[in-house]
């Protein structure tokens, strides 16, 4: 038996495409004699036959054609091209569109007969009805940007009269990763705001690191490694990267990746977030929950910014320096930066805190860093995470990387009933005896940066960080380890443009987290977007995936460590692309039959500004930014514009490969309380 076709059908209704063979569809010779999971194909006066065979996984239908027989089937190329263009005719890929939501009816009911279990099972949740909301809210803005590529609606303004003294130096609007930020500006003598539209600490996505990667915030003096031991709700003992191979060739599969010190450590993300509310509120610094942004507006001496308290609909005034966006992926201010630009790509997620998984099921010694348990499913590559939490708390996520189509924006509802169809096909649990702590979802957009300047992340007076600026890897699409691991010259530059009153769109506009190193892989992740507007082998991206994840196996330990966590350095990264393309001679043809001729062009700019960094790195990161550093007494004071851009490059050097440093540590301050809750002034 030789298998001659495989191909998924983007319906979960198997059942639907069983009838379709049996009833509807019109052989080009012979007849198909109905089986329960397909059929057989058959000529008369030919012993060779054709097996049809029809399974469903993943909310979606599979199907293969294996030959029984030694001779060929007659017309047998034919035949097979007949089925596969009658099947995508019959079943096409169809976009999904929002439900609406009637006034008068809650969410659950707006939403059930489309997305029953989703709706099943927020159900459950503590805060369950207004999550889901928010899901809505979230899903329904995102698909307004992309589906209908408008003029941004304005929020920033200008004004030529000077307004009252700025009462603060920062206001930052969004308050998770702000806060972080936030704090240590604070602890740098700045008067800081931060506005949270939502009660401050609670958050819809939970955060993961690694010893190493905290470390840097420790080495800052943000905190202290007492507090970080506080602060862990479970740390692993080995990770796990493994994606379906059983479909395959066998030079594209490739055993289990063990990356045991890669997001190893759950953080508590509420204990984490009032700690540095708490040390933010110790510098000084102010917090507004419940807060929503409306619009602010540019002076010469000041950003006057108009929010509204969501709960008792006071209008409230702040007046800063500068004004930070840490918004996130729905930022107008962000938006309107970038004429509208749309994103280059998606990562819609969803999932949730769950308890009640049995031990034999999954071990909460271990995680599961990158999981695909099938093929492609409806124009999508779903990927996995489970990461153990406090006692017996699991946060499983379910994600694809999405290429954005207007009428594919992305859909997290979809996803969410995805997710909760078929978490017992991923880990074998009964979804009704499990304790559904709390949801965790989101979109994480990208841009594919060319170079360092290529988008604009601030604009006078407002700068733009995190999910705002779109600062995530392309690999583990995070902006809460990207913003960590840039923390340092993040805040030492903006810092210096402070102290220097260089707050004008051309310094603050240098205050990025780019690294090329990072923008280089973006053609990783583009490869694992399916094309929405014609098929691929299902078992495409899983072979990529395997390949590439095969090649980090067989490199140290030490070096998968650092390409997961966007610390690989230039011969390396070449040294793996090219064993890749020995290894499997058809991943050139493979990506760019995914990503075609101009984004592999687009990705060619990357690669030599990557490999100009890399030069120069080479040439003058050892011994010029110590030099740079030397003369700071003498130049800053003399020359701050010049020193400003020599720190941009001096810091540029070493994070474009993959190398960051602490230059400049926080003094040090009291302890505060772990347990101590932060208010609102």
């Amino acid at each position: 038996m030789q298998e001659l076709l495989y191909l998924e059908v983007p319906t979960p209704d198997t059942a639907a495409v069983i009838h379709w063979l049996h009833h509807t569809f019109q052989p080009r010779i012979g007849a198909i004699a109905p089986k329960s999971s397909g059929g057989c194909w058959q000529v008369p006066n030919t012993t060779t036959e054709l097996a049809i065979f029809l399974w469903s996984l993943q909310r979606t239908t599979y199907l293969k054609v294996m030959r029984w027989g030694e001779q060929r089937f007659p017309q047998e190329r034919a035949c097979l091209q007949h089925l596969q263009g009658e099947l995508r005719l019959a079943f096409p890929l169809k976009p999904e569109v929002l439900p609406p939501w009637p006034a008068g009816k809650t969410i659950f009911e707006a939403l059930a007969d489309r997305y029953p279990l989703t709706v099943k099972y927020f159900q459950r949740m503590p805060q369950g009805e207004a999550d889901l909301e928010r899901v809505y809210w979230w899903e329904q803005r995102w698909r307004q940007g992309v589906q209908q590529p408008s003029p941004p609606l304005a929020v920033l303004h200008r004004a030529t009269t000077h307004c009252e003294p700025p009462s603060y130096d920062l206001v930052y609007v969004g308050g998770a990763l702000g806060v972080i930020h936030a704090a240590v500006m604070a602890r740098l003598g700045y008067r800081v705001l931060v506005i949270e539209r939502l009660p401050f600490g609670r958050m819809n996505r939970e955060w993961n690191i690694s010893r190493m990667e905290f470390q840097s915030l420790i080495d800052l003096g943000l905190f202290t490694a007492a507090e970080f031991e506080t602060l862990i709700a479970r740390e692993y003992r080995d990770g796990f990267n493994k994606f379906f191979d059983a479909t395959s060739p066998a030079h594209c599969r490739a055993p289990v990746l063990h990356t045991p010190t890669v997001l190893n450590i759950a953080l508590d993300s509420g204990k984490f977030l009032h700690l540095c509310g708490e040390k933010l509120r110790q510098a000084g610094g102010e917090i507004w929950d419940w807060t929503e942004f409306e619009t602010a507006t540019i002076h010469p001496n000041g950003v006057v910014l108009q929010a509204q308290h969501r709960q008792t609909q006071q209008q409230r005034q702040a007046i800063a320096r500068v004004l930070v966006d840490a918004m996130g992926t729905a930022s107008p201010i962000a938006r309107q930066l970038n004429g509208g630009r749309a994103y280059d790509s998606v990562c819609p997620t969803v999932g949730a805190i769950v308890k009640g998984i049995a031990p034999e099921v999954w071990d909460g010694d271990y995680g599961d860093v990158l999981f695909s348990h099938g093929d492609i499913s409806r124009g999508r590559q779903l990927i996995w995470e489970l990461f153990p939490g406090a006692g017996e708390e699991r946060t499983i996520y379910l994600f694809h990387y999405h290429h954005i189509q207007p009428a594919f924006p992305g859909s997290l509802l979809e996803l969410y009933e995805d997710f909760f169809t078929i978490l017992p096909e991923y880990r074998r649990c009964d979804l009704d005896q499990l304790t559904w702590v709390k949801p965790t979802f989101g979109y994480i957009p990208g841009y594919f940066s060319h170079h360092r300047g290529d988008r604009a992340v601030a604009f006078d007076r407002v700068l733009a960080i995190g999910d705002a600026a779109s600062l995530q890897s392309p690999l583990v699409f995070t902006g809460f380890g990207s913003l960590v691991r840039n923390l340092p010259r993040l805040t030492d530059l903006l810092d210096t443009a402070l102290r220097h009153d260089l707050v004008q769109k051309q310094f603050l506009n240098q205050i990025r987290a780019y690294q090329s190193n990072t923008a280089v892989t973006w053609l990783f992740s583009r490869g694992m977007m399916v094309p929405s507007d014609r098929p691929l082998p299902p078992e495409r991206v899983n072979a990529m995936l395997n390949t590439f994840f095969g090649i980090l196996g067989q490199e140290s330990p030490e070096l998968a460590d650092r390409f997961i966590k966007d610390r690989a350095g230039w011969l390396p990264f070449n040294r793996m692309a090219l064993r890749a393309a020995w290894q499997n001679p058809g991943l050139l043809w493979w990506i760019y039959d995914m990503v075609g001729l101009g984004d592999l062009l687009r990705w060619l700019q990357s690669y030599l500004s990557f490999s100009l960094d890399a030069l120069y790195h080479a040439l003058f990161g050892f011994w010029l930014p110590p030099l740079v550093r030397r003369c700071q007494p003498w130049l800053e004071p003399l020359a701050p514009q010049l020193w400003f851009w020599l720190l941009v490059h001096s810091y540029a050097l070493s994070y474009s490969v993959g190398q960051p440093r602490l230059e400049r540590p926080l003094a040090p301050l009291p302890t505060p309380r772990v347990d101590q809750a932060v208010s609102p002034r």
